[in-house]
């Protein structure tokens, strides 16, 4: 007789602080299509305290199948590290899979570790069900030899101490998944953060994916060009779910682009009105402009309040260069299109490339001025342009179908990328994936954003912080105003000073 599956365990290494902890949707997600097939557990780094010691003992208490990590590049390497060490190093014959958006991007470095038996590339619902399938019949839990993954599709693995790729696993449509099993985590009240749009802010992914391929986006390498859209009944059961069982009064939907077209987003809006929840979303700047008068009037009824737009770009031309395919005078009229429509447009810009970075910068920073003369509530997230890792077609071709995700460039500049988990926790990586930074930029230059970034927030502080008192901001307001009025912002000592006395909430790294 075969010994009895062993239970999995999936971790969502810290990503956080626990006052940010959304919903692990990439979690449940899994959970949901191992329901009814299979004991698992969650835990989440982001709550949990010492989500190492938890994970430990709950492999103490019983042989496990599988330890499974998402894992997004950034600041997530590194406890995710951690952790796998840990199981390595006190369950040796456990299994341990990453998955999410750095294996998925970067899978030679994420598999070249000893703790690290299989990535996991894109959609991991059928893929974790097959690894699943592979470790039973290893062998009894706990007790098993090296896994065997040959045929498993979207995995990369180690085959005698060498990287295999197998071929990419087919992207399905949403609907055909069991909705998450958000139950699972027990009370959700810490998932359900207060925020500018509400008191309990839930989140929710209706759709996957991206049909646009700007060059500076991951999404382009995960999805390859592709939308997968969720059905409006769907998302509304999802969303009400959340509503009555939960207690949500907001949501945060984390889609990759929310309105694909006009056409698809009319259906969705009709579901959002009768769901009677204000919501923020991400959205492309030609989409929204293509707008008619009727559907600006839906978004505004279904409970639009805020939509984060990249507008990326002050000129035509470094759009055209960043494969983004709209043009400045769409995010001028979605500017105005929002302002009528009392939406708060979240804009965000990637500065320093792809071509003269220092004239496409102070193109830019004009462009934002503009922006704030049409919506002066209008939030501005400045980033710095690093490209998206690009698949290496001449090797695809010689090696086989797969990923090769393992280095990408800059105009005449060639990047090398880490080949390790532990040399991209190093800061300048973690900056390099995450905008922050990028090898190429002047110091000149990093301090030119940085104040006329300073300036920006002090003049127009963001409707997001709910904590700060109106004087607070009224104070920042009244010391930035000449600045802005005469267009001065080197060396903003005093802003600076008054940022550090007057805590105010940076959209960029605390925003919703």
């Amino acid at each position: 007789m075969s010994p009895s599956p062993g239970p999995v365990l999936l971790v969502n290494p810290r990503i956080c602080s626990p006052k940010n902890a959304r919903l692990p949707l990439s979690l449940l997600a899994l959970g949901a299509v191992l329901e009814g097939k299979r004991e698992y557990a969650l835990v989440d780094g982001n709550l949990d305290p010492d989500a190492t010691g938890t994970v430990l003992a709950h492999l103490d208490r019983a042989p496990h199948s599988l330890v499974g990590l998402t894992v997004m590049p950034g600041p997530q390497v590194g406890p995710a590290i951690a952790i796998s060490a840990a199981v390595r190093d006190r369950f040796p014959n456990v299994p341990i899979a990453w998955g999410g958006y750095f294996p998925s991007l970067y899978p030679e470095a994420a598999v070249n570790a000893p703790y690290v038996d299989a990535v996991v590339r894109g959609a991991g619902e059928e893929t974790l069900l097959e690894l699943l399938a592979r470790a039973d019949d290893g062998g009894a839990p706990g007790g098993r030899g090296p896994l065997d993954l040959s045929g498993v599709r979207g995995v990369t693995w180690k085959r005698d101490g060498a990287i295999v790729h197998e071929a990419d696993r087919p992207w399905r449509e949403p609907d055909g998944f069991p909705p998450l099993p958000i139950e699972r985590l027990g009370d959700v009240s810490p998932y359900l953060a207060r925020t500018f749009l509400g008191r309990r802010t839930g989140v929710h992914q209706a759709a996957l994916g991206c049909r646009y391929r700007c060059s500076f986006c991951g999404v382009v390498s995960m999805f390859g060009g592709k939308t997968l859209l969720s059905g409006p009944a769907r998302m509304l059961a999802a969303v009400e779910a959340l509503r009555d069982r939960h207690g949500a009064d907001a949501i945060q939907f984390y889609d990759n682009n929310f309105f694909d077209s006009e056409e698809s987003s009319v259906p969705v809006l009709e579901a959002l009105s009768r769901a009677g929840l204000p919501y923020w979303c991400y959205a492309r700047p030609d989409t929204l402009a293509g707008f008619s008068s009727r559907t600006w009037e839906l978004a505004r009824r279904s409970g639009l309040r805020m939509a984060y737009i990249g507008a990326e770009a002050g000129s035509d031309r470094a759009l055209r260069a960043m494969h983004k395919g709209t043009k400045v005078e769409q995010t001028f009229e979605v500017a105005r299109r929002c302002s009528e429509s009392g939406v708060i447009p979240e804009f965000s810009f990637v500065l320093g490339g792809p071509e003269d970075p220092e004239g496409e910068v102070e193109n830019t920073l004009l462009f934002v001025r503009k922006l704030k003369a049409i919506h002066p509530e209008c939030e501005v997230i400045l980033y710095f342009y690093t490209p998206t890792p690009q698949r290496d077609s001449e090797r695809a071709r010689r090696d086989g179908p797969g990923v090769r995700a393992f280095r990408t460039a800059y105009g005449a500049q060639e990047v090398d990328l880490p080949a390790t988990p532990e040399e991209w926790t190093e800061k300048r990586w973690v900056d390099f994936v995450c905008h922050q930074d990028a090898p190429w930029l002047t110091p000149r230059l990093r301090k030119r954003i940085h104040d006329f970034a300073t300036v920006l927030a002090c003049r127009f502080p963001t409707v997001q912080d709910a904590r700060l008192p109106s004087w607070g901001k009224a104070a920042l307001r009244g010391l930035a105003s000449w600045r802005w009025a005469a267009r001065v912002y080197g060396s903003p000592l005093e802003l600076e000073a008054a940022r550090r006395a007057i805590r105010l909430k940076d959209p960029q790294s605390e925003g919703l």
